[in-house]
């Protein structure tokens, strides 16, 4: 027989069972924390009609697409949770409610070349707040809330939510007749932090902007201060552009209505050099650091964009959200040391039997699941070392064996395996539950 090498792909994350455990445990975090914002649980087809998913891209994004024939269909793997998002609201627009606030967590696929943390096939984490025709902007200040929330409950204290308005950066270029380089330019001032100033300013001479204008942009992004003295210092730059104004205007209501949803000075400020989605995102836009690890990057981004579905309908359909990619959060996580993947086993209890009739191990057994305890019976005949010692590898925290004698006094006793103690009690789920 001509056996087979067990590979796995290249950009395709396998974790081992206590990696697992751990990584469901921040997935059910970041979900719960969703679902307690009231967002509604959306689940899109991983495969769609090319033509559907294909409809707003291009270059880049077209390259890196996993497409494919099956018979005469002409199909392609999602490479976000946006689109499908377009998709779903547009086909399905009469039979929701709006604003349409839903959450989605699942794996997304891009053919681009495989690195180390960055991934062919990764889960994504969105939520997005969709409107009829409108959306309140105070729909862009709980944004911020909600990231405050999630990484509070991921355990993290020390974390900066960014927040910028895209109109802001659109009319500054507009003042010094920049507009048709405007996209290019974000892509450039948004490298700051990776390539310096001093690569940056070379990069805005190779695309003809004269020292003047990129004086003005240079002091523009080192505008200093808290959030309200950036604003304020904006304010008086003395530049009377109506989208810069109205950016001015919309950054200063989010600013204040993020302080409204209890978002901490410490955790959010405003940062003019964020200038993230280029064409797509159109107001307030969000990136989230984590402050003693910054070689991360941005952890959770997004933000807000004018018309979603603008290529299934022709509602309008504006939105807000933000994405975080948890596959790559968690490699760089685990590869820092940030967390440790320390639980092998999602039992609370073994139950050993030393007895050839099974009937009471496995009706004990039936009887703590009842009740909430994530019980294992150990089923196959080895000695009463080994079924210890197999407790004691996955580090089950307690065991209880039952043999004869426990079975006619009614009598267990209940061993927590990392101190050693047992402690005796009755042959009971909600006596043994008690106990653990």
């Amino acid at each position: 027989m001509n056996r087979v090498e067990p590979r796995t792909l290249s950009g395709f994350m396998e974790l081992l069972p206590n990696e697992q455990i751990l990584f469901n445990q921040m997935k059910e975090k970041i979900q719960k924390t969703y679902e307690r914002f009231g967002f509604l649980p959306l689940d899109t087809p991983v495969i769609e009609s090319a033509e559907v998913l294909l409809a707003k891209a291009g270059g880049e994004t077209e390259n890196q697409i996993y497409r494919f024939q099956k018979g005469d269909n002409d199909l392609a793997l999602r490479f976000d949770l946006t689109v499908p998002l377009a998709k779903y609201v547009a086909k399905n627009y009469g039979n929701l409610s709006f604003p349409f606030r839903r959450y989605q967590i699942g794996k997304v696929y891009r053919g681009e070349r495989a690195q180390k943390g960055r991934y062919r096939e990764f889960y994504q984490c969105d939520i997005d707040i969709i409107g009829d025709g409108e959306l309140d902007l105070i729909n862009d200040a709980e944004i911020p809330s909600i990231i405050y929330t999630l990484f509070k409950e991921l355990g993290f204290n020390d974390f900066t939510i960014k927040i910028n308005n895209r109109k802001i950066l659109n009319g500054l270029f507009e003042s010094i007749n920049q507009k048709d380089n405007s996209t290019e330019i974000l892509r450039i001032i948004d490298k700051i932090e990776k390539i310096g100033k001093d690569a940056v300013i070379e990069e805005l001479k190779k695309l003809n902007v004269k020292d003047e204008q990129i004086n003005k942009i240079i002091s523009f992004i080192e505008i200093t201060g808290s959030s309200d003295e950036k604003i304020e210092k904006l304010e008086n730059l003395g530049i009377t552009n109506e989208t810069y104004l109205k950016g001015i205007n919309e950054l200063k209501t989010v600013v204040q209505n993020v302080r409204l949803f209890g978002v901490p000075d410490s955790n959010f400020m405003v940062d003019l050099t964020i200038a993230r989605g280029l064409d797509y995102y159109t107001g307030t836009v969000y990136e989230t650091f984590l402050n003693k690890y910054r070689e991360l990057g941005s952890v959770c981004s997004g933000g807000r964009y004018e018309n979603l579905a603008e290529y299934y309908t022709d509602k309008s359909l504006p939105g807000v959200g933000i994405s975080i990619g948890l596959t790559r959060f968690f490699y760089k996580l685990n590869e820092l040391n940030i967390i440790k993947a320390d639980r092998k086993s999602i039992s609370d209890v073994l139950i050993i039997p030393v007895v050839e009739d099974l009937k009471e191990p496995i009706k004990l057994a039936a009887d703590l699941r009842k009740i909430g305890v994530n019980t294992e019976v150990y089923l196959n005949d080895k000695k009463l070392k080994a079924k210890l010692k197999y407790a004691d590898k996955l580090q089950i925290p307690y065991t209880i064996i039952i043999g004869e004698d426990e079975i006619k006094s009614n009598k267990i006793k209940v061993k927590n395996m990392e101190t050693g103690e047992s402690i005796e009690t009755e042959l009971s789920a909600e006596k043994i539950k008690e106990i653990i």
